[in-house]
């Protein structure tokens, strides 16, 4: 069942169904072929529609990064499949993989890596545009990349398209970075943490400026953040997902204002809210995120869970209803709820 929570007469433009990805852990003294492997994604299913947007979110190591860069075909993955747009997606073929990277676009964390210090703006613009068939001319290409410039509010066009990547400030280089993505004229963006690195002041417009943009491009949007807080008011639909697994899932209202899981609550009584100061009582210390490695049997939030049962280090939760839109994997939520406190 695809864990995504957005109900649409539409079909998905991208979809994961139980997507998996272990990295053999190499070195250490291990043996080639009985190397362990880190369990970093573990059958993570969700679907991302045309004009909406939803928010990936748990803490730095959760897993998060890993299944962007598996929908954008960076990483194989170990087991699971991915469909664009119901059909699925081959791990081979040079011309249906080239297709595909023009349908799906990762904007990178970090704006200044991500860009090519030796070119302008313009280049990184106009080679997307050359590469996939959108210009024929350099006259052509010059109008296209003053109109993804003008989109993107990078303005005036002639003034910023000359500019080298150092001579941009940091919102200016992801604003940038998001109109090379939107010169492929992608049906998916996938946005890796895309505010993290810029300043608070600027936050807030970058995050506008995708949300305008799946709304007017009617462009699927997976944000990918820590923040859990910031997807009440960005995404329409929020995945939780800690130690390589979604916990958590519906509509950002649901989620964020009445969380279910002990860990999606933890995420939000961390996030900062002036509402609360001086008032937010203390959140307690239970350790630290499970190595993936050797992850824990059953839920694997259970040895930093305050309200842990016996069940709960003996099987994984199933998936519990909460209401038409809003699940959970919790034991607290199953029918075999109460069989003991830890």
């Amino acid at each position: 069942m695809v864990d995504s929570t957005i109900v649409t007469s539409e079909d998905p433009a991208l979809e994961a169904v139980r997507l998996t990805k272990h990295f053999r852990v190499r070195g250490q003294g291990w043996r080639i072929g009985r190397s362990p492997r880190l369990r970093a994604v573990d059958e993570v299913s969700l679907a991302l529609y045309p004009g909406t947007v939803t928010a990936l979110v748990g803490e730095s190591g959760s897993g998060k990064s890993t299944v962007a860069r598996l929908l954008a075909r960076l990483y194989r993955p170990t087991s699971g499949t991915i469909r664009l747009h119901g059909e699925s997606v081959a791990r081979s073929r040079r011309r249906s993989g080239k297709r595909y990277a023009r349908s799906v676009q990762l904007i990178l964390q970090d704006p200044f890596s991500s860009l090519n210090p030796v070119h302008t703006v313009r280049y990184h613009l106009s080679r997307p545009l050359r590469i996939h068939g959108f210009a024929r001319n350099r006259e052509q290409a010059d109008q296209e990349v003053a109109e993804l410039l003008a989109e993107v509010r990078l303005v005036p066009q002639d003034q910023f398209a000359e500019k080298f990547p150092h001579e941009l400030s940091g919102g200016q280089r992801q604003r940038a970075a998001i109109a090379r993505c939107l010169a492929a004229q992608p049906s998916v963006l996938l946005a890796d943490e895309p505010v993290s690195m810029l300043d608070v002041s600027i936050r807030l417009g970058v995050l506008n400026l995708l949300k305008s943009l799946a709304a007017n491009r009617n462009l699927a949007v997976l944000y990918i953040t820590h923040d859990i807080a910031s997807a009440r008011y960005f995404a329409s639909t929020t995945l939780v997902m800690y130690a390589g697994m979604l916990v958590e899932g519906g509509p950002s209202e649901d989620v964020t204002q009445e969380p279910a899981h002990p860990y999606a609550r933890l995420l939000l009584a961390s996030a900062p809210d002036p509402d609360r100061f001086g008032q937010a009582p203390p959140i307690p210390d239970r350790g630290e995120p499970p190595n993936l490695i050797a992850p824990p049997t059953g839920c694997r939030f259970h040895p930093r869970c305050s309200q842990a049962m016996s069940i709960c280090s003996q099987q994984d939760p199933p998936r519990a209803e909460l209401s038409d839109t809003h699940w959970v994997r919790c034991w607290l939520y199953s029918p075999n709820e109460g069989t003991g406190a830890q």
